[in-house]
């Protein structure tokens, strides 16, 4: 059936006529929504609303995020003919998924642009829907947890990363993806006790009161270990996931801005995002995809993955599984 599918379907972001479903459009082809999903901005009935902001203003090294969201959009084709393997339900036909667009906002006006994350993420919460954000660099999970909180209160947050992103900085006028965390922390955005940063590989002199798993860990202890860990800390608290790119080795996601050796293998990811399942999660990003440093594509893949285990253990949570 879905060879004789792929002969007809094409364009489905603005042609589909259900919002659910897999999808057989050729993956070479047509318009390049997030899994094949509905191009819309009705939020209507609307279960996890992927949303890009393609922002890269903030970054201490090499810029090119801003072209992430396209990127992983693409990259995505490839995986909407089935449901993500290993989960034991079609994530894509029993969730109301749609792709809700980038953010639209002046390139050349940054101080503007912190509010407006925050109102953009706030009226996809405003919906009763999740959002799963496509970055941009690190700093947009800021103002994105600040539209959480404002819902859910102080969030749990499971960050993965090379870095612990908690420089010290004061100034909240400061546009930074290395000092993002350290705000959310002292802005009362996120519960430090209650969360975990997986993956650190940087040095840092103080973690503001955060749980972290370095990378050593991860390869020496194991999964199993690292989310025994981390579904401890959370608990039944809303959590979002936040996943920085870096957090994989750069032999796995070399388009990046701020690569460091020694990080998580792909499979080290996947197993530790799958096995996350039945956590209280609420939203999370996937950030840091630059496509100008990236090598076939690579880690625009690992990025589409990452976002589709984000909607899938959203789904999972929503029905209950």
């Amino acid at each position: 059936m879905a060879l004789e599918d792929a002969k007809k379907q094409v364009d489905l972001a603005f042609t589909r006529k259900e919002r659910r479903g897999l999808a057989y459009e050729n993956a070479f082809g047509g318009a390049t929504s997030f899994l094949r999903r509905t191009y819309t901005k009705d939020l209507t009935d609307v279960e996890i609303a992927v949303t890009g902001i393609p922002f890269d203003q903030a970054v201490t090294n090499r810029t090119g995020t801003r072209l992430g969201p396209r990127a992983i959009r693409e990259a995505s084709t490839l995986q909407p003919y089935d449901p993500p393997y290993g989960w034991p339900f079609d994530p894509l036909g029993e969730t109301t998924i749609i792709d809700y667009g980038d953010m639209p906002f002046d390139y050349a006006h940054t101080p503007s642009f912190p509010g407006l994350v925050t109102e953009h993420i706030q009226t996809i919460l405003g919906s009763g829907a999740a959002s799963v954000t496509l970055g941009g660099d690190h700093f947009i999970t800021l103002p994105i947890l600040r539209a959480y909180a404002e819902k859910y209160g102080p969030m749990s947050v499971i960050q993965f990363d090379a870095h612990s992103d908690l420089w010290a900085d004061d100034d909240y006028d400061r546009i930074d993806h290395g000092t993002f965390m350290y705000k959310a922390v002292k802005q009362g955005l996120v519960d430090p006790k209650r969360s975990v940063q997986i993956g650190i590989r940087t040095e840092c002199n103080d973690y503001c009161g955060m749980n972290y798993i370095d990378a050593r860990t991860v390869h020496e202890k194991g999964i199993a270990h690292v989310v025994e860990q981390a579904k401890a800390l959370v608990g039944n608290n809303p959590t979002y996931v936040t996943f920085d790119i870096d957090a994989l080795d750069p032999a796995y996601a070399p388009g990046t801005g701020t690569p460091v050796w020694g990080g998580l293998a792909s499979w080290q990811a996947a197993a530790v995002l799958r096995d996350l399942a039945g956590i209280n999660i609420v939203g999370g990003d996937v950030v840091e995809v630059s496509p100008p440093f990236d090598h076939g594509n690579i880690t625009a893949v690992a990025g589409a993955h990452v976002a589709m285990e984000l909607c899938s253990l959203i789904a999972w949570r929503l029905k209950g599984k």
